[in-house]
């Protein structure tokens, strides 16, 4: 039937199909959540925070495929996307991409007015991102501000203030997110050279696997030291020591630069995520 042959292509759209991206804002949003609330926070602002994750992400790549569709046709794992064939049009993608947006915004409209401040500062970092890559010689920076902002988010919602605690978990999961969109952009650097978008993989050239192992070390370096004295217990620390081993696996994945071994990695972050957030959570239940 055409209604579902539409709906599909909305899914399609949404990358409802590949979860790991939303999981990927879920986990450090989450992580934070605990911490700010000093363990489990409750039914209704876990509700907020998963859902708003997965509308604001499915909006974002909305936004993502129209600002792109003309390069997104020159990209081999790009130009199958419903926007760039032409199989949804830019303004069905731009109303799609609104009603998910404004369904978050309701979410939050349910916290404070410090939450709701921040989101709105988050959705025009979304809405800037995607054409950072035309200016911005390392764009995965953009983005990796667009994924952080759920953590000052949750302790807003949480705290009603902004600590600097959550600052600093911001900028380590930066400096991750610096790590696994890099992974990203290699998959890409070919077809990315030739039509002129700017990424991190081509900025850093034959620096990308160490500068990419350095992110990595950067973000687990910041959050240990930043929770030692929050997160109560060993499990913690033993979580954050099996995250190292996925970054030890993720350099074995990436050193031969080939695109089914960095589109490996990429995929595989969500699990070092889930590692992070697990120790986090296990910790306050068995204190």
């Amino acid at each position: 039937m055409p209604w579902r042959k539409k709906i599909n292509l909305y899914l399609a759209l949404i990358r409802w199909d590949r979860p790991a991206g939303w999981l990927l804002l879920l986990w450090p949003t989450l992580g934070a959540l605990w911490v700010a609330a000093d363990g489990f926070p409750g039914w209704h602002l876990l509700a907020v925070f998963v859902l708003g994750t997965i509308l604001m992400r499915s909006a974002g790549c909305c936004i993502n495929d129209v600002a792109d569709r003309e390069f997104d046709k020159h990209v081999k794992r790009t130009a199958g996307r419903p926007v760039t064939t032409g199989a949804v049009s830019v303004k069905e993608a731009l109303v799609v991409g609104a009603v998910l947006a404004w369904l978050a915004f309701a979410l939050v409209l349910t916290t404070n007015a410090i939450t709701i401040g921040l989101s709105g500062v988050a959705l025009a970092i979304t809405l800037a991102y995607p054409y950072a890559k035309r200016y911005v010689s390392m764009p995965q920076a953009v983005l990796g501000l667009a994924f952080g902002m759920g953590i000052p988010m949750a302790f807003a919602a949480v705290r009603g203030d902004l600590p600097p605690l959550a600052w600093l978990l911001t900028l380590g999961n930066l400096s991750w997110v610096l790590a696994y969109d890099t992974e990203y952009a290699m998959v890409d650097r070919d077809d990315d050279l030739r039509i002129g978008i700017k990424t991190s993989a081509i900025t850093l050239g034959r620096w990308d696997v160490p500068v990419v192992m350095l992110f990595y070390l950067g973000f687990i370096s910041i959050w240990t030291l930043a929770l030692g004295q929050y997160v109560p217990g060993p499990l913690f620390g033993l979580a954050m020591f099996v995250a190292l081993l996925q970054v030890a696996w993720h350099f074995t994945l990436i050193r031969s630069r080939t695109r089914e071994g960095c589109f490996k990695a990429f995929r595989l972050n969500h699990w070092l995520g889930f590692t992070v957030f697990v120790g986090i959570a296990a910790s306050y239940f068995v204190r």
